[in-house]
């Protein structure tokens, strides 16, 4: 089975070796057809502390690794 991969922003560095990721994705209302955006926070793991606010990070599923995180930074989105 292939891991989920998100592509999204780091909005928290404060935690050691945690990030907080921010990710958006658009979706379509089903009767009125407007264009939604929706967002979803991911707690990360982030085993160098690499990552700081305002980077755009490439995130993928793992283990779990603590009670909130269950994804892991796999590199740049750029």
């Amino acid at each position: 089975m292939k891991k989920k991969t998100r592509i999204g922003t780091v909005v928290s560095d404060k935690m050691n070796k945690t990030r907080v990721v921010l990710v958006e994705r658009t979706v379509r209302h089903p009767l009125y057809k407007k264009v939604i955006h929706k967002t979803k926070k991911y707690y990360v793991h982030d085993e160098e502390n690499i990552s700081h606010t305002g980077d755009k990070v490439k995130i993928i599923e793992t283990r779990p690794l603590s009670k909130l995180k269950r994804w892991r930074i796999e590199g740049d989105a750029t």
